[in-house]
């Protein structure tokens, strides 16, 4: 019975352990995605996606996978010219399985200001990699009135302008 009830003690520290492993993996993974974006460095922010990736952005028409979005960030990277998000809060969730996790970030971006990442990693062979990731930029609540009238009114603009 002790022999059982050590090896319960035990196996619990060590998926502890496995977590938090994992949280500290998932965390330097995204603080690798921003890092490689500041720097323009393509190689290094397109290897942190899963090559199922999907990257979701702030407008409504922007949802590429991996080679899609490549193919818009290339002009941008080969002229040195990348993008920083400094993450200022960050959440990560594991699933039971310890193979998927779900994060969600707050951002600070000097154009944009407050923005929000989030999306889901997943454990390929020992390495955490994005199958998505969505940036959006968040509305006060008393603002989203405004701000919805003003995106219908630019719709209408351009629809009308076809």
């Amino acid at each position: 019975m002790r022999t059982g009830l050590l090896g319960s003690i035990l196996l619990l520290g060590s998926l502890t352990g496995c977590e938090a492993i994992a949280r500290s993996a998932i965390d330097q993974r995204l603080d690798e995605l921003h890092a490689a974006a500041s720097r323009a460095d393509e190689a290094s922010y397109f290897a942190c996606f899963a090559p199922e990736g999907v990257f979701i952005g702030t407008d409504a028409t922007e949802r590429w996978d991996v080679p899609a979005f490549r193919a818009f960030a290339h002009p941008h990277f080969s002229q040195g010219k990348g993008w920083t998000y400094r993450s200022t809060e960050r959440h990560i969730t594991l699933a039971p399985s310890n193979d998927v996790a779900w994060f969600d970030e707050l951002l600070q971006n000097d154009m944009l200001g407050t923005c929000r990442g989030s999306g889901v990693l997943r454990n390929i062979r020992g390495d955490w990699r994005i199958a998505q990731y969505n940036l959006s930029i968040p509305i006060p609540n008393d603002k989203a009135k405004t701000v919805v009238e003003m995106i219908r009114a630019a719709a209408t603009t351009q629809n009308s302008s076809k």
